[in-house]
């Protein structure tokens, strides 16, 4: 039966955008109320579209809506700042006052003077039970909040007012804390000899770094490439998420020219130019005027989630993809974005001391879904921002954007981050030691074979490798015309069994 859209009413963010013709980044649920009493829940590709019954009809009061949205839409930071902005005090004011102790009343009056920095014309609690500003049931929160006596509220959320993500207990974030990711690691290292693991780690530093660059399209040479190998091993060992560290990893990732002494004092964006020279825009980072008190709220909310014991993975992908969205460099930010993966899972103990998992190896093999990472974000805000651009390209941003970068819902990134650390350690990783381990073998067996140097050996196995495990007639030519038919069979078997 096809649904009447005059049979349902608006109801909790939904309503008030309307009421107050607002625009926003679409929330994942939204709300109307049937006025013919039926029920109905449709979801599509992650969104929620949900009308209740008409006894759920909140009436036409804000605060109601408000309080309806809390319960049935959820917490969605920069709406709620967008409407605190357009509502009178007077009507939270009167709102609070006649539900002093109910919790969804609190909440509003905390998230109100949270979020504006005003503080309503209402007396403390006196007493009464503490409530959590986020249930801890349905979100990702910092454990023991600091305590709101004015409000009985636990402010356990992920950041401060600066920078303050918000992440949800999906279905698909429950499964994947179940697996243990730090364990799987340990059991695959503990199947692989010490001595081959020291190797790997080598050669797994190298892997990320090239492929963090590749994901850019960038050849670095090979200074940069051993100067973020350099940062990379101390990862584990240092917290570089402050500003001065941000800036000298910068300084050592990029080309000298394009060094940056603080963060980027033009708006920039992403974006290429199609056919009649028109530009396409991907993304567009917040304005210049506005970085500095993000960044500031962004290193606060990272040591608020560590002191805090938010899950590793759910840290990282706040604070990774928060940098990367706030893109506060000229050049450099998705090689950082990555690096700050590494650093966050390493300073949290997910990954065993002593190895590196190359996570940016399995975002360049899956691109679409990176991409699709970086999307769920930048395209929705797209809509939401006024800009111009000169002939030169330069852009100027018109209306103010900040908002939307300061209270990002990241729950798709944090699933997404998931997804890529579990393919590193279950395929990535093990396809890379037992490569190695294969390596190894086929070399010992050619040392078995014929007593020739290490660099033939190596070279022997290379082209092979080249070949579907066969030497062909002209590398056998000019490389190894010395071996005989039987060594040279005897070696091919080898690489070719090291393959398996």
């Amino acid at each position: 039966m096809e649904l009447n859209v005059f049979d349902y009413r608006p109801a909790g963010y939904t309503y008030l955008l309307e009421k107050f013709e607002l625009a926003g980044i679409p929330h994942w649920h939204g709300s109307s109320v049937s006025t013919t009493g039926n029920h109905y829940l449709k979801i599509r590709d992650g969104f929620v579209d949900e009308a209740f019954r008409a006894q759920y009809w909140p009436g036409e009061k804000v605060g109601d809506h408000l309080e309806f949205a809390l319960k049935y839409d959820g917490v969605n930071l920069g709406l709620l700042a967008r409407i605190f902005e357009h509502v009178p005090q007077e009507e939270f004011t009167e709102y609070i006052n006649s539900k002093p102790t109910g919790k969804y009343a609190r909440r509003i009056w905390f998230f109100y003077e949270f979020l504006t920095g005003k503080r309503l014309p209402i007396d403390n609690i006196a007493s009464g039970n503490y409530v959590d500003a986020l249930d801890a049931k349905e979100y990702y929160s910092v454990q023991k909040g600091e305590k709101s006596p004015r409000h009985r509220i636990i402010n356990n959320l992920l950041g401060p007012p600066a920078f303050c993500p918000i992440i949800r207990r999906t279905e698909k974030l429950s499964n994947f804390e179940f697996a243990d990711l730090r364990k799987r690691c340990e059991d695959i290292v503990a199947s692989y000899p010490p001595e081959l693991l020291r190797r790997a780690l080598g050669y797994l530093y190298n892997k990320e770094t090239k492929s963090s660059f590749e994901i850019e399209h960038i050849k670095p040479t090979a200074s940069r490439t051993e100067k973020f190998i350099a940062s990379l091993e101390l990862a584990e060992k240092e917290d570089f998420c402050e500003k001065e560290r941000l800036i000298a990893l910068q300084n050592r990732i990029v080309d000298p020219r394009f060094k940056d002494s603080d963060y980027r004092i033009s708006q920039n964006y992403i974006g290429q130019t199609v056919v009649g020279r028109k530009e396409l825009i991907h993304f567009i980072c917040p304005k210049p005027d506005n970085l500095s008190n993000l960044m500031s709220g962004l290193i606060e909310s990272h040591g608020r989630m560590k002191k805090g014991k938010v899950s590793p993975v759910i840290h990282a992908a706040a604070i990774a993809y928060g940098f990367v969205f706030l893109h506060p460099f000229e050049d450099g930010n998705g090689r950082i974005h990555r690096f700050l993966i590494h650093n966050i899972l390493s300073l949290r103990e997910t990954v065993p001391r002593g190895l590196m998992f190359p996570i940016s190896a399995v975002m360049l093999k899956n691109p679409a879904d990176y991409d699709a990472s970086l999307e769920a974000f930048s395209r929705p805000l797209l809509q939401l921002i006024e800009y111009r651009l000169d002939e030169m390209g330069r852009m100027t941003v018109e209306n103010d954007t900040a908002i939307w970068y300061r209270y990002m819902d990241m729950t798709a990134q944090a699933e997404a981050l998931y997804e890529f650390a579990t393919k590193t350690i279950e395929e990535e990783l093990v396809e890379e030691l037992s490569f190695l381990a294969s390596y190894d073998n086929a070399k010992k067996t050619i040392q078995d074979i014929i007593d020739m140097p290490d660099r033939l050996i190596d070279l022997f196995i290379h082209l092979c490798l080249q070949n579907n495990g066969r030497l062909s007639a002209g590398k056998r030519s000019a490389h190894f015309a010395f071996l005989t038919d039987e060594e040279l069979a005897a070696m091919e078997q080898a690489v070719i069994h090291g393959k398996r």
